[in-house]
């Protein structure tokens, strides 16, 4: 296996990268708000949701440099809605794991808020103090965030899709295995 892509799959850098991702997501996901009932480990359940974040934001920028030089595999035939909607849910997905991040930094800043991360410390705030603007584009930053869940999970049911259905190599060429 490769580090990087070839005509039949991702590489090992591009399939890391993707796969670390989702569980990062997931993870920052399921543990999103319970800070708020956890009582005196809530500022360490907060602090590890705005790492994971921060973490998956920086992520996503390697991953679009990398998509920039590495190699890969061609599509498989398919018709040009599934192509076109293939397309779509990939840049949708890549916009809402900038937009997630930039959305909440933004919206703790204008709180008064700072982010804080493991290793780092508090970022900010700094930008003027607008708690209502602020409450609002973390309301976005939510939404955001379950859109982000509906759609990879529409997007991991795709290719499963393909490797049930349409026996076509989506599904395995990101994996490390098969």
């Amino acid at each position: 296996m490769s580090l990087v892509g070839s005509d039949r799959r991702y590489g090992l850098i591009a399939q890391g990268l993707h796969w670390l991702t989702a569980i990062l997501v997931l993870w920052a996901w399921l543990i999103a708000g319970t800070w708020r009932h956890a009582g005196s480990d809530g500022a360490a359940i907060q602090m590890l949701h705005e790492t994971l974040g921060l973490t998956v934001f920086v992520l996503v920028l390697v991953r679009l440099v990398w998509r920039l030089f590495d190699r890969r595999p061609p599509e498989p035939p398919m018709p040009g809605m599934m192509a076109l909607a293939a397309k779509a849910s990939h840049w949708l997905l890549y916009g809402l794991l900038v937009a997630i991040p930039l959305t909440a930094i933004t919206g703790s800043w204008l709180e008064g808020h700072a982010v804080t991360v493991y290793g780092v410390g508090a970022i900010g705030p700094w930008l003027t103090v607008s708690r209502s603007l602020g409450r609002q584009i973390l309301e976005v930053h939510q939404l955001l965030g379950t859109t982000l869940i509906w759609v990879a999970g529409l997007h991991a049911a795709a290719a499963i899709f393909h490797h049930v259905f349409l026996r076509d190599r989506v599904l395995r060429q990101m994996l490390p295995i098969g």
